[in-house]
């Protein structure tokens, strides 16, 4: 018997709040591990972009991991990766430091593909709204991460029990994964096409997933940095990133709760794109304006960065004809969405130096909105299948 719809809600949230959070303990220990590893800046850096990277590799190879083992037990496998990869952490040195990285970057790209697969193939029915609540789960696990890696470094004695420390929910989504696998038989272990990078809808897909990916990880890393430059402080800066965090969950659950409630997506799609335009836009030409200041703009950029993911999930998961096509275009698509995240930012940068400021690197975002408005027009109006055809949540 199939495990009943809502334990596969509460597995894919418990796996979602790992999605994240592994990897968001570590920049505010940064200082920490430098001082006690002795590492220079660019070394402790190249740890979170390593990261991403093996991200995007996970993503690639996602399908084929799901058809040799079966989605859940996959599942199961990659979220049990992030689990051993945080322990490795724990061991205070480099080494273990970069490997425990790649461990959980890994895992993270093998269950994003993944976790599409099983919304097909479970929840088809509600695949939007599931990916806004997966979405929010993975923001909520980075949220209450990142505050609290400092305060369990103090209290538990160094940086790397910090980090250790957050094997503790990988193993609890284990758990609940386990539970799912003993519910009903593993998908068939199918080997998969390669990845349909000659597919039009696939390309597109991709092409989606780049923009948003370069919009969220382009603006985490630049706007405050921005206002830095105009003489805000660190510490104010920083809430405008606080902002940025919060204009997401709102935007994650209402819309793809839109698009499923009208069936369509593409006025969505365009309602993100706009509101990317328009931030950053303003921050390029009036990035303070009176009374207001510069918080409606960054609001309006974090909107962006929560809807657009969802969005695209949901998409694919409509859109493909079954679980294994599900897997591979999600799989393309955030490869090449986590590829442009771990080299937009460094574009970024490399602008910021050669012009002395930072309207061209803002331009960049301008970019990644473009992209996301040519996949848009080329998909057209996608629309929510028949509810009976697509297969309810208990089939």
């Amino acid at each position: 018997m199939r495990p009943r719809p809502m334990l596969v809600l509460v597995g894919i949230l418990a796996l979602s709040l790992n999605l994240r959070g592994p990897l968001s303990a570590y920049p505010p220990l940064l200082g920490d591990v430098r001082e006690s590893l002795g590492l220079a800046a660019g070394t402790a850096g190249a740890v979170q972009t390593g990261a991403i990277l093996a991200m995007a590799v996970g993503s690639l190879v996602g399908a084929r991991v799901g058809a040799a083992l079966g989605s859940t037990r996959a599942l199961g496998a990659s979220v049990g990766l992030v689990a051993l990869g945080s322990g490795v952490r724990g061991i205070p040195a480099t080494v273990p430091l970069a490997l425990g990285t790649i461990m959980i970057g890994l895992g993270i790209g093998i269950s994003g593909v993944l976790l599409t697969s099983v919304v097909k193939d479970r929840l088809a029915d509600r695949a939007a709204a599931v990916s806004g609540a997966y979405v929010v789960a993975m923001m909520v696990g980075s949220t209450v991460v990142s505050a609290a890696a400092v305060p369990l470094a103090v209290g538990l004695g160094g940086w790397s029990f910090s980090l250790a420390v957050w094997a503790v929910p990988a193993l609890v989504a284990v758990a609940v994964w386990s539970v799912i696998m003993r519910g009903g038989p593993a998908a068939p272990a199918q080997v998969p096409t390669r990845l349909p990078w000659r597919d039009r809808f696939a390309r597109l897909a991709s092409t989606y997933q780049a923009g948003v990916s370069l919009t969220v990880y382009g603006s985490l890393t630049w706007i405050a940095p921005t206002y830095v430059d105009r003489g805000w402080s660190a510490a104010s800066a920083g809430l405008l990133i606080a902002v940025w965090s919060i204009a997401q969950l709102p935007a994650a659950l209402v819309m793809p709760w839109l698009a499923e409630r009208t069936g369509r997506v593409r006025p969505w799609a365009l309602v993100v794109v706009a509101c990317t335009a328009l931030g950053v836009l303003g921050m390029i030409v009036w990035p303070e304006p009176p009374l207001v200041g510069p918080w409606g703009w960054v609001f309006l950029i974090g909107f962006a960065c929560g809807a657009g993911f969802p969005l695209n999930l949901g998409v694919i998961a409509w859109r493909a004809p079954d679980p294994q096509a599900a897997a591979a275009t999600s799989g393309m698509a955030l490869g090449v969405g986590y590829t442009v995240a771990g080299l937009g930012p460094l574009l970024m940068g490399v602008l910021v130096d050669l012009t002395h400021g930072y309207g061209a690197a803002l331009c960049v975002l301008l970019g990644a909105a473009g992209l996301q408005l040519v996949a848009t027009l080329g998909l057209g109006d996608v629309r929510r299948p028949n509810p009976v055809s697509a297969g309810s949540p208990g089939r």
